[in-house]
């Protein structure tokens, strides 16, 4: 496993392998490396001559209030997960390898951008979808892996790749979950044993709207007013939103007859929570398309 922190010489040495025909997997993340990012990697492995894993705490999807200086950083400890896993390339780049002095340009989805996290998080999907767009151009992967946990950044970067005409698939994996529902998330470690119990609500919460919609819920408001309740009931969770979308546009739906995402989102303290689940138009939860390009 080589890695690299020089944009140069991954660039170099991944364009080398795609001329020697190989088809080249990439798995972005901001390190703190869990199961659900090793899940990525295996579904990439499993795919792909190469993986390339990019470990990149990117400053532009924090906001000012957010936890930037704090996130978890152990590139060591990274390296060591990745190790057994097969990964033949880490990109591991600082700030200023990524955003050189004077860097301008940025990438933004319009109207995507701002729903669901964007409208509490301003500015962040566009910090998502500029080092996205970087590591496609940096790297140049056949294929790109996401988790289904982070949906509407899946969704934008989905739009972004059609928009911008990149040549790249990409394929959502199901999010991965705590034997309690919890889903996997590198910021879970900030959560007390209280907070980490009280913040399996969201999936309840889910479950709950799963439930309805099998038995043949098709309002969307009705099953929103129902996940709602579910996270009322939980006075440790400060919910920020719980809505009913169409899982591309991210727009609200009035019904799920023709599927639809339910997302979630709420604060235990200063730490943020999220899922989601996709429902078909028969009302059963599914996976996402595993390939969408």
């Amino acid at each position: 496993m080589r890695v690299f922190a020089s944009i140069d010489e991954v660039h170099a040495s991944c364009r080398e392998l795609k001329r020697q025909g190989r088809r080249l997997g990439l798995v972005p993340t901001m390190g703190a490396l869990h199961q659900g990012h090793l899940t990525l990697v295996r579904a990439a492995r499993s795919s792909c001559d190469v993986v390339v894993v990019s470990i990149f705490i990117n400053p532009l999807q924090f906001g000012p209030k957010e936890d930037f200086s704090h996130y978890p950083r152990d590139l060591e400890r990274d390296r060591q997960v990745l190790e057994p896993e097969g990964v033949d390339i880490v990109f591991a780049p600082t700030a200023e390898e990524m955003y050189p002095s004077g860097s301008a340009t940025y990438i933004v989805v319009e109207r995507l951008s701002e729903k669901l996290c964007g409208r509490s998080r301003p500015g962040h999907f566009r910090g998502v979808t500029t080092i996205v767009a970087k590591l496609f151009h940096i790297v140049e992967p056949d294929v790109a892996f996401f988790g289904q946990k982070d949906a509407a950044q899946s969704a934008i970067i989905r739009k972004m790749v059609q928009d911008l005409n990149f040549d790249i698939d990409l394929v959502i994996v199901p999010t991965v979950r705590e034997p309690d529902g919890l889903a996997l998330s590198s910021r879970n470690a900030y959560l007390s044993p209280e907070q980490r119990k009280a913040a399996t609500v969201l999936y309840r919460a889910l479950m709950r709207v799963q439930t309805l919609a099998d038995k043949g819920e098709r309002d969307a408001a009705v099953l929103a007013k129902a996940g709602k309740e579910v996270v009322q009931q939980e006075p440790a969770v400060r919910l920020d939103y719980f809505e009913v979308v169409d899982p591309n546009t991210l727009e609200r739906v009035k019904d799920i007859s023709r599927g639809a995402l339910i997302a979630v989102a709420g604060f235990l303290g200063e730490t943020r929570v999220i899922d989601n689940i996709v429902l078909t138009g028969s009302g059963q939860a599914r996976g996402p398309d595993l390939k969408n390009s």
